[in-house]
């Protein structure tokens, strides 16, 4: 499923215009982002949790000529399910 899908559904199923559904989803998906940028969680109960996680520095190979590289810690997005969401999934 897309953004388009997703939206064409909830629009359905709301009785919303999809203009409307699209504006909401866009707006859910920005107030994610811009807490993860803040360093914070976004928990949905029984959905799941958004967080910031911190990937350690490491040592890699250059694919190019094999050389050893280092490659700096960096901060990555992670999302972690829910119980609803895994037994749904089951």
């Amino acid at each position: 499923m897309n953004k388009v899908e997703l939206v064409s559904i909830v629009a359905e199923k709301t009785g919303s215009t999809k203009k409307v559904v699209d504006e909401v989803i866009n707006e859910f998906m920005d107030a994610i982002v811009n807490t993860l940028a803040n360093d914070e969680k976004v928990v949905l109960s029984g959905f799941g949790t958004f967080e910031v996680r911190v990937r350690a520095e490491r040592t890699g190979r250059n694919p190019r000529n094999g050389e050893l590289i280092t490659i700096p810690s960096q901060k990555s997005p992670a999302f972690k399910s829910g119980k609803l969401l895994k037994d749904a999934v089951k």
